[in-house]
C-alpha cells in the first residue's frame, strides 16, 4: 500500500510558482491566471492540474504541460496528469496585478483591464511604453513575435516596443 501524502493544495499552487511562462520567462503560469484546478488524490497519490492556455494555438502549451509535471511530482506524486480546459476562456484580466508589473519591467507593455468589456479605440491608443511610461504611442502591428504580443512604437521616446495584447 502507498503510503498517504496529505499534500495540501496550497502546496502544489506554491510550487507551481517555479513554473515559468516559456515566452516570458518572468511571469509564472500562476500569475498569467493560466491555472484553473487542482484535484489531490490521497489514494493514489495523484495530483490532476487544470490550466488554461493563453491562446488555443499557443505553441508552448506541451512545454508548459511538461513543465508542471516535472515540477509538482517534486512534491513527491506518484503521478500528475496536467489536463488542458479549454472551456474556461483565458483573458487578460486574469493576470495578477504583480504579472502587469513584471511585464513592464521585462519591457512588454501589459495588456489594458477590459472587465469583459469590449477593447474602445481609446484603449488601444493609451499604451503605457515599459521605456519611458509615456502613453504617446501608436499600434504599429497587431502581429508581434509571438500570438499574444502586438508591436508599437513610442513617439516620445522614439523606441519601438512589443505589448501583450489585451484579450
Amino acid at each position: 500500500m502507498a503510503e498517504v501524502l496529505n499534500i495540501k493544495a496550497e502546496e502544489v499552487w506554491a510550487i507551481l510558482e517555479n513554473v515559468k511562462d516559456p515566452e516570458i520567462p518572468v511571469i509564472s503560469v500562476v500569475e498569467m491566471g493560466m491555472i484553473t484546478g487542482i484535484q489531490i488524490s490521497d489514494s493514489p497519490n495523484i495530483a490532476c492540474i487544470t490550466m488554461t492556455p493563453t491562446f488555443v494555438g499557443c505553441p508552448a502549451i506541451d512545454l508548459i504541460k511538461k513543465s508542471i509535471r516535472e515540477e509538482v511530482l517534486k512534491l513527491g506524486f506518484d503521478k500528475v496528469e496536467v489536463m488542458v480546459d479549454f472551456e474556461t476562456k483565458w483573458t487578460s484580466d486574469r493576470m495578477k496585478p504583480e504579472a502587469k508589473e513584471k511585464l513592464e519591467k521585462f519591457g512588454l507593455a501589459p495588456p489594458t483591464i477590459l472587465n469583459d468589456e469590449e477593447l474602445t479605440e481609446v484603449q488601444l491608443n493609451k499604451v503605457r511604453c515599459p521605456h519611458c511610461h509615456s502613453t504617446d504611442t501608436t499600434l504599429r502591428s497587431a502581429f508581434g513575435s509571438t500570438l499574444c504580443r502586438a508591436i508599437r512604437f513610442c513617439f516620445s521616446c522614439q523606441q519601438g516596443f512589443e505589448q501583450f495584447k489585451p484579450i
